[in-house]
């Protein structure tokens, strides 16, 4: 007599997807099409499943968007935050290794200058709202750090933080017109810093 194979053999084993795992999706969909490559059947199609995993952890797709935000800004913000405090006790080391980690993260990742283009988008509006806040307070912190009063670091960290922004969106719109050389990230680390 021949064993036939377990169910899950037969129709191969699937791996049960999460949220995150949605979210993540939504996320590599949103930096190659922006917002309107966020929808739940390509999603599901490239995830290997059907609409049903779908409506399983989310209600709709602004749900989805809400959840896919919510893991970028941890990711993009608080986590590199988190990395920085315990990685770099120097306020200066750690603004340049900021500066240097960022712009080179955006010259390679399209997602922040997508979710820029798309600002106008409520969701979207509300997440750029509050991780522009956090970034640009933080690095004001850092200025502070430094010696700066709190109304010059805060204009010193929101310089720093459009300087990231514009280094972003030039690496992706005319890659020729951002400097290769890493040299010109330490001239702005230097103005930056410059009493």
């Amino acid at each position: 007599m021949h064993d036939s194979p377990a169910p899950t053999a037969r129709r191969g084993a699937r791996k049960r997807l999460t949220a995150d795992d949605w979210a993540d999706a939504a996320l590599a969909a949103l930096a190659e099409r922006g917002l309107a490559g966020v929808a739940v059947e390509p999603l599901a199609a490239r995830l290997g499943t059907t609409k049903g995993s779908f409506y399983w952890h989310f209600a709709n797709r602004d749900a989805l968007v809400a959840a896919a935000l919510a893991r970028w800004e941890e990711r993009s913000t608080e986590r590199v935050i988190r990395a920085m405090e315990a990685a770099e006790p120097d306020p200066a080391a750690r603004l340049g290794a900021l500066l240097r980690g960022a712009t080179a993260m955006a010259a390679e990742d399209p997602l922040e200058v997508r979710l820029f283009a798309a600002g106008d988008h409520p969701a979207l509006a509300a997440a750029l709202t509050r991780v522009t806040e956090r970034r640009v307070s933080y690095l004001a912190h850092l200025f502070e750090l430094l010696g700066f009063p709190a109304e010059q670091a805060r204009h010193r960290g929101l310089l720093a933080y459009t300087s990231y922004l514009g280094h972003a969106q030039l690496a992706h719109a005319t890659p020729s017109a951002v400097p290769a050389d890493p040299a010109y990230l330490d001239a702005v680390m230097e103005t930056l810093l410059r009493p």
